[in-house]
């Protein structure tokens, strides 16, 4: 059986080129589409379209947060993706970060493990038309009429911290992890999720786990890491990322970043490429295998090819899947 490989749609390209990525990761056989719910295009709304222009692959959110929508309007427009995909739509789901909910939806990010787990309850149980659960900051009554959705449609969870990898390995069938060393992947997301899993008395046999791997095979090496560098700097500026960056053992990276501020260049070339070659798959073809191989050893059952600004996706599409 082949092994999973799926790619990450960059929302700021032109329609039409992610039509073109679309058509080629279904031609390719990659296993799914990720699109990313940024300040771009509305990722449910790509992915509805991007089910005409394909076949075969699967379509995801990676990930919607879940403070943009209520549960039954998140339920409501899963159901309607994955209607129009023919059921082959993944619901990704994370809280975001309490900047941009706030600043954008003006919504406040309370606790967010509790808070997901509730949320996770209330938009299963209106796919699977039952009563939603009571909980302290989800409720809804809200019922389909006239439509039936899929009820068992894949629910994945972002997650970094312990406390909602092991919420994910419990509730979810799946993680998605975005700027996780490959290391932090072995050390810290497979233990943590597999303790979640042993909760509910269930293995990992089953569950996937969705890594990013930021990657380019177009051989311009300088073009790739200020690309990447550029990528960081935001994630090294969140909280939630900052944790993780620490537990993966890039302290020193967090504390350069820090003393060069407040100019963004030398914040970026704080970043060290021990971090990056950690967490990237850079270089020929047979480099970005080897990348996307290292994250699988390291535990990803599905590692997530992702584009670098400034580099050919289209070649590390192809490289990625050549034999």
């Amino acid at each position: 059986m082949t092994a999973a490989l799926s790619f990450q749609l960059r929302p700021t390209e032109s329609f039409a080129s992610t039509v073109e990525y679309a058509r080629l990761a279904d031609e390719l056989g990659y296993d799914t589409i990720m699109c990313s719910h940024i300040a771009a295009r509305d990722s449910f709304t790509t992915l509805a379209a991007l089910a005409q222009h394909t076949q075969r692959v699967r379509l995801a959110t990676a990930v919607a947060p879940i403070y943009h929508r209520s549960p039954a309007s998140m339920a409501q427009t899963a159901a309607t993706v994955d209607d129009a995909s023919a059921g082959r739509f993944i619901l990704g789901l994370g809280t975001g970060h309490r900047v941009t909910m706030g600043g954008w939806h003006g919504q406040e990010i309370g606790k967010p493990v509790p808070e997901m787990r509730e949320y996770l309850a209330v938009v299963r149980a209106i796919l699977a038309g039952e009563a939603p659960p009571e909980g302290e900051r989800w409720r809804s009554n809200f019922a389909f009429v006239g439509f039936t959705p899929r009820p068992d449609i894949p629910i994945y969870l972002a997650g970094l911290s312990p406390a909602m990898l092991r919420l994910a390995g419990e509730l979810a069938d799946g993680l998605l992890l975005w700027a996780c060393p490959a290391n932090y992947v072995r050390d810290v997301v497979i233990p943590e999720v597999t303790r979640g899993r042993e909760r509910v008395g269930k293995s990992l046999d089953g569950f996937t786990i969705a890594a990013s791997v930021p990657s380019s095979a177009d051989g311009d090496r300088t073009v790739a890491l200020d690309g990447i560098r550029t990528e960081l700097h935001r994630y090294f500026g969140l909280p939630f990322y900052r944790a993780m960056f620490e537990a993966a053992g890039y302290g020193k990276d967090l504390a350069a970043y820090d003393a060069a501020a407040p100019d963004p260049e030398a914040q970026k070339r704080a970043i060290g490429e021990e971090l990056i070659e950690n967490l990237c798959a850079i270089g020929e073809p047979s480099d970005v295998r080897r990348g996307i191989d290292r994250y699988r050893a390291a535990g990803a059952t599905n590692p997530i090819l992702t584009g670098i600004t400034g580099t050919d996706f289209t070649a590390t599409l192809r490289a990625a899947k050549a034999a």
